[in-house]
């Protein structure tokens, strides 16, 4: 017998597309004090903040199939 479906993963997806597109943003408005500093200090600011917002995510993804907390 299969589960009822709930609202958790079309509320999660959306959610993750708006906490995605407000972290983009937010590194869109940081990006003009990283322009300042040196290439390859720029580099390493862009690739942390690249992956960065992927820590979250497997406890997030745990929760919008579960309803539990990872």
């Amino acid at each position: 017998m299969r589960d009822k479906p709930t609202l958790r993963i079309p509320l999660g997806i959306l959610g993750l597309i708006a906490g995605l597109a407000v972290y983009a943003l937010g590194v869109m408005w940081l990006s003009q004090w990283i322009e300042q500093l040196h290439i390859l200090l720029q580099t390493v600011v862009y690739l942390v903040l690249g992956v960065i917002w992927l820590l979250p995510l497997k406890r997030f993804l745990i929760w919008m199939e579960t309803g539990r907390r990872g």
